[in-house]
């Protein structure tokens, strides 16, 4: 993976891509574990205290904002700002003339492109990111695949094939600060598509309408291109 933040190409990823990054978890691909990773027989009983308190950690941190850069499965990166606010809310500005925004607005996840005109619409409770926006991290019951304890990361692991099948979302946090690093998105088809974030600030506050969805342009945008 490229970690030059500083090249970001103009890459406009792709509608798969996007629906990679978590809004689309259908079909019956094997589930692949990581290696290296510990997988847990039994999630609940096993789930490590550091990483309860990294999962109680990020709960608790209500809203944030910063940039982030997204990897796609064939090395495609773009990138641009985002905004996080709890339970259930985010988006994603990315840079380039597609002018692509990814919006969640706790119950629905839209993607618009505004030059090409297209919009989608997902429900968040069948997306990966779900289990991101949630207003309390929930390591409870066999969401909890694997667990990973390195000195500069902790990986957390978690799917829900009762949400959204096969998919699952790997979690990355500094051990020390707790603070989110990154996550990848491995689609129903193990195509993985990573986020980064930086430069992020907690505790700001929103205008009113940075996560609204308008359903009724929406409602037209998908009938225009049916």
């Amino acid at each position: 993976m490229k970690n030059d933040l500083s090249k970001l190409s103009d890459f406009a990823p792709t509608r798969r891509q996007l629906l990679g990054f978590g809004l689309v978890a259908t079909g019956a691909a094997a589930f692949n574990v990581v290696p290296g990773f510990e997988l847990l027989a039994s999630a609940q009983a096993a789930v490590p205290a550091a990483a309860q308190k990294i999962a109680d950690h990020f709960s608790s941190v209500k809203s944030m904002s910063g940039e982030f850069v997204q990897f796609g499965p064939k090395g495609e990166q773009t990138g641009g700002k985002f905004f996080l606010e709890r339970p259930g809310k985010i988006r994603f500005n990315y840079d380039g003339a597609s002018n692509f925004k990814v919006i969640s607005d706790g119950k629905s996840v839209v993607i618009l492109n505004k030059k090409m005109n297209t919009s989608d619409l997902y429900p968040l409770s069948k997306t990966p990111l779900k289990l991101l926006l949630d207003d309390r991290i929930d390591l409870s019951g066999d969401r909890v695949k694997s667990v990973k304890e390195e000195d500069d990361l902790t990986t957390i692991q978690l799917s829900d094939k009762s949400v959204f099948g096969n998919a699952r979302i790997t979690m990355m946090f500094d051990p020390k600060t707790y603070d989110l690093r990154q996550w990848t998105i491995t689609d129903a088809q193990g195509k993985d598509t990573t986020v980064m974030i930086f430069n992020t600030k907690e505790g700001v506050s929103f205008a009113p309408d940075t996560f609204a969805i308008d359903y009724t342009a929406n409602r037209e945008l998908n009938t225009k291109t049916r």
